[in-house]
């Protein structure tokens, strides 16, 4: 009787600390409530499933419990019980996959327009790179990776040149406009995560993985990496700016250029060896 008792009153409390839990998402701050749908839908198939096999146990305890003179039962299989719990079983799974599925097919799919930007991880900071006036970022590898050149941009491909490279400071984004997120790593498997925007990605060494939001409220959202990539791995955060057209554009106006920190780069190197000698 106690543990029938234990049984339901876990049940319950479970969907009480569920439905009252002050720990809840954060106010979302992009497209994806369609994330945010799927996996409502998960936690109340997923917690009606732990109810009933609770409740169920529950119920076989109190139904089933001993009594002198009574014997249990042997009942080797039951087809009828097997197809009921085959067919429930595969409806809950369909039921779980298949707005992942629908949504996952949004997340891949760029709508046009959207503007590309590179997230750079590296143990244990961020680095950005946007497109210039010709709307089209240069190429870039990791042997060009330098104490002047972090990024790795590539100083031979004329569309880089105008790239604007942020390296150590916060990512500003304009509201409503959609962005195509470019994800790079030198080193380890990083993972660039806003929880407000609720999309997130690996960096994958070796490889450029890419996923797009709509930054639909303004504000200051903390970058996180989701990902144990070294004792560092707590500091690894950043900044991103969601702010309407006109700020975006004067901050965009204040960032210097590949050509530009390159140009800079080479004069303080020229200045020093003019100096020694």
């Amino acid at each position: 009787m106690k543990t029938a008792i234990v049984m339901i009153l876990v049940a319950v409390g479970s969907v009480v600390f569920h439905l009252l839990s002050p720990w809840w998402w954060t106010p979302i701050a992009s497209n994806w409530r369609f994330i945010d749908d799927t996996i409502i839908i998960t936690f109340w198939i997923t917690g009606g499933v732990f109810c009933a096999v609770v409740l169920f146990m529950a119920y076989c305890v109190l139904r089933f419990r001993h009594k002198p003179g009574r014997q249990a039962a042997y009942q080797p299989e039951s087809k009828r019980l097997e197809w009921w719990l085959s067919v429930g079983t595969g409806v809950g799974v369909a039921a779980m996959l298949a707005p992942g599925l629908v949504v996952w097919h949004q997340f891949i799919t760029v709508p046009d327009g959207a503007t590309e930007i590179e997230v750079l991880g590296q143990q244990w900071q961020w680095g950005y790179r946007l497109p210039g006036k010709d709307g089209r970022l240069g190429t870039s590898d990791i042997r060009y990776v330098s104490a002047d050149n972090p990024l790795g941009l590539n100083p031979n491909d004329p569309h880089g040149q105008d790239d604007l490279v942020i390296v150590g400071d916060d990512l500003h984004l304009q509201i409503g406009k959609p962005v195509k997120v470019l994800l790079r790593s030198t080193d380890v498997v990083h993972n660039f995560y806003v929880p407000e925007f609720r999309a997130k990605m690996d960096f994958v060494p070796g490889s450029v993985t890419y996923f797009w939001f709509t930054p639909i409220r303004t504000g200051t959202f903390e970058v996180l990496c989701a990902e144990l990539c070294g004792v560092g791995h707590a500091q690894m955060r950043g900044k991103v700016i969601v702010e309407d057209e006109g700020d975006y554009h004067d901050w965009l106006q204040q960032q210097k250029t590949f050509a530009e920190l390159s140009g800079r780069s080479k004069t303080a190197r020229t200045a020093n060896q003019l100096g020694s000698e």
